[in-house]
């Protein structure tokens, strides 16, 4: 990796980290096919949160516009054709641990689509944010993360803004930290800890259970930036597309296009080339879902297709200023 010696152009506004311009290298050739190829990028000076929006800071976006979340507003049948019109009502997806060993392939095994459910209700509405405040708020969609963005004078960072800051002066390291994943056996991201998704082994107070914890509770990078891996993922600004490789034939911990189950095909656009009825954004980080056994995208260069309309319990996002 290759900084410049750009210099914060600014004092350093409330809460945001200096990521000096420089260039890297982008991708894995090591890992998933929609990583590769591994090539080089440059990007200018930035500022970046220091860690994702948290619940307390959304609810203060929510106060001061009325803003409403995709997740609350009522489904438009057009949108989901062949749907239930019965499934057409405001909710998000949510996760619960199975009973034993499922497969892999099925994620209507450990997800759900729950009515209700929403950034103040994120696992469906019998479930508070008591407690939560410094948590990432989740179940926010694409759109969601851009008003809340656009409200904070700032951006959502591009996928290769995004994974320049992950690597936090590492240049290729596996994780942000460097290539082991616990150093000297210290944990150092919020992941699942054993067998997807049925075995989950407690580490202490910090994880006692699956689910996201506050932020900064794990140490930061070289740029001073936590969560960057695990947690929640992030939503970027860059729209997915497969100029690497194919995406992976299933969908890491969460479907890619699945607010309401729909069992027909996207339909075809005028190519005659499948297309989704929804536009599709790179997110970065994997989340606390990602197992080895599963999911081994807690890492800067992993990436994922997500849905625009999408809002889960492991989804969250952060922002820029350029």
């Amino acid at each position: 990796m290759t900084t410049t010696a750009q210099r914060p152009p600014t004092a350093p506004p409330r809460g945001m980290a200096w990521i000096p311009g420089g260039s890297f290298l982008m991708g894995s050739d090591d890992f998933y096919p929609e990583e590769r190829p591994a090539h080089q990028v440059s990007v200018d000076g930035f500022w970046m949160d220091e860690h994702p929006v948290t619940v307390a800071a959304f609810r203060r976006f929510v106060k001061a516009t009325g803003y409403v979340t995709v997740a609350e507003r009522p489904l438009d049948a057009r949108d989901y054709p062949g749907a239930d019109p019965a499934d057409l009502v405001p909710g998000a997806l949510v996760f619960s641990m199975t009973r034993g060993p499922v497969d892999l392939d099925d994620w209507r095994r450990w997800w759900d689509y729950r009515p209700g459910a929403s950034w103040h209700h994120p696992q469906g509405t019998n479930a508070t944010l008591n407690g939560r405040e410094r948590h990432p708020v989740t179940q926010v969609a694409y759109e969601d993360a851009r008003a809340y963005a656009e409200w904070a004078g700032k951006d959502l960072p591009a996928e290769a803004e995004w994974e320049f800051a992950a690597h936090g002066g590492l240049d290729a390291a596996v994780f942000p930290w460097g290539d082991e994943f616990a150093p000297k056996g210290r944990r150092m991201a919020n992941t699942w800890h054993g067998r997807f998704p049925w075995e989950y082994e407690p580490r202490g107070k910090t994880n006692p259970a699956p689910g996201t914890t506050p932020v900064c509770a794990y140490p930061p990078n070289g740029y001073g930036l936590y969560d960057m891996v695990g947690n929640v993922w992030e939503w970027t600004a860059a729209p997915y597309t497969s100029h690497r490789s194919a995406l992976a034939p299933s969908a890491c911990c969460a479907p890619r296009n699945a607010r309401v189950d729909n069992p027909r095909e996207p339909a075809p656009d005028p190519a005659g080339s499948p297309m989704e009825r929804f536009p599709q954004r790179v997110i970065k980080g994997g989340s606390h879902l990602c197992a080895p056994n599963y999911c081994l995208r807690y890492r800067p260069a992993a990436r994922q297709a997500q849905s625009e309309d999408t809002a889960s319990c492991h989804l969250g996002f952060r922002c820029i200023l350029r």
